[in-house]
């Protein structure tokens, strides 16, 4: 069998193999701890589970809607929007996607042409460059240090501008560092944007995962030069523990919508009614669910920074939001562990797997060797009792 030559050169999700290896070994009755998916383990919140459940028994609900998304839902999004991070938009500009990785592959499909350079800081999310190469365009890795707290700053960026770059990929929160950009660097980096009429696309899916002293700040809010050319990328997975509901969305500008919803005619229709129903209640019931996860997942990750940098050779930059620490473990690479010569952490992973029982994503798929990204977005017990057994092994 031949396949298409894009299939062939396309890496796989590195998150989801790790995730379906470590749920796999469990399922064989291995006790096996996971790190490597990003999804909250607390259930979707009562009262969204039965809006869906109000949605199944209602027969509008078993029909085709609009490509670009109920309109309750569009004005939904715009409203809370607002309220959130202050962005001013129109229902007009919001397409509703199967997730927020859909909304993704649906904006560089419609920005991007052959041979188009997209920028995109790294350590970086394992699908932002196999997206960009599917649209044809050219990801262009933007290093960032642990020094740097993981940020690009506009003198960075501007060291990888060309005459081909079209896009920013700008992410505050980060996944995989946990990075949250100030205001201040985030509105230097719109300026940057707009002064060289450089799109961006702004992902802001963990926008209400911030902790301590951080705070979000919305790209098109305060740089508002950049607005025009900005499309903001979001959703409920993480927010409202529904990963599986699959809903995300995009706010655009009106014509660059048009093209994303032209798009999405051809390839998905409609997200699911019962799913978008059910995220109209998220959006506007009540919040309460929000910042008890919020609290929980502030709390493990004080744990786990707590509990990483007592490991001999094992370095943490302390995340600011989302719900994952990327410890460097380049201190403890070069040996050999449990009879494995272990020089990269794609090795490390492959033998924490193996012998340990525990599931992380080796850096490699993040753009940054010698790192790993553990979700803590687990229970407290399997928290530490994870990451006790990495300092022991690597002990042993």
């Amino acid at each position: 069998m031949s396949l298409s030559r894009r299939i062939d050169e396309m890496e796989a999700s590195p998150t989801m193999a790790v995730d379906a290896k470590a749920k796999a070994l469990k399922a064989a009755g291995e006790p096996v701890i996971g790190f490597g998916a990003g999804e909250p383990d607390f259930p979707t919140p009562d009262h969204i589970v039965e809006a869906a459940q109000r949605a199944v028994k209602d027969p509008a609900s078993h029909r085709y809607t609009p490509a670009a998304g109920l309109p309750a839902l569009r004005e939904a999004i715009v409203a809370k929007t607002a309220a959130d991070s202050g962005l001013q938009a129109d229902a007009a500009g919001v397409t509703v996607t199967n997730g927020g990785k859909h909304a993704l592959y649906n904006v560089f499909m419609a920005l991007l042409d052959p041979g188009d350079e997209v920028l995109i800081p790294a350590p970086y999310w394992v699908s932002y460059p196999e997206q960009v190469k599917l649209a044809g365009g050219v990801p262009v890795a933007v290093a960032t240090t642990k020094e740097t707290g993981f940020r690009a700053s506009v003198e960075l960026l501007e060291q990888h501008r060309t005459s081909r770059t079209k896009l920013l990929v700008f992410v505050s929160p980060s996944n995989p560092t946990g990075a949250v950009y100030p205001a201040d660097e985030v509105a230097a980096v719109g300026r940057w944007a707009a002064e060289h009429g450089i799109w961006v696309v702004t992902d802001e899916i963990y926008q209400h995962l911030v902790y301590g002293d951080a705070a979000f700040s919305s790209l098109p809010v305060v740089a508002p030069e950049a607005a025009d050319r900005t499309i903001v990328v979001s959703g409920v997975a993480k927010t409202y523990a529904m990963t599986g509901w699959r809903v995300g969305w995009s706010i655009a500008p009106l014509e660059v919508a048009k093209g994303i919803n032209k798009l999405q005619s051809q390839i998905t229709s409609n997200v699911a009614n019962v799913s978008q129903l059910a995220v109209v209640e998220a959006l506007t019931g009540p919040q309460d669910a929000v910042a008890e996860m919020r609290a929980a997942f502030d709390r493990r990750r004080r744990i786990a920074v707590e509990l990483l940098s007592a490991i001999d050779g094992v370095e943490v930059v302390e995340p600011e939001g989302a719900f994952y620490v990327f410890p460097s473990f380049e201190g403890v690479l070069g040996r050999d562990l449990a009879g494995r010569r272990v020089d990269t952490t794609l090795q490390l992973a492959d033998v924490l797997l193996d012998e340990a029982k525990v599931a992380v994503v080796p850096g490699e798929g993040f753009g940054a060797p010698g790192y790993a990204r553990l979700s803590y977005a687990l229970g407290d017990d399997d928290l530490a009792e994870g990451i006790g057994r990495i300092a022991d092994f690597l002990a042993g």
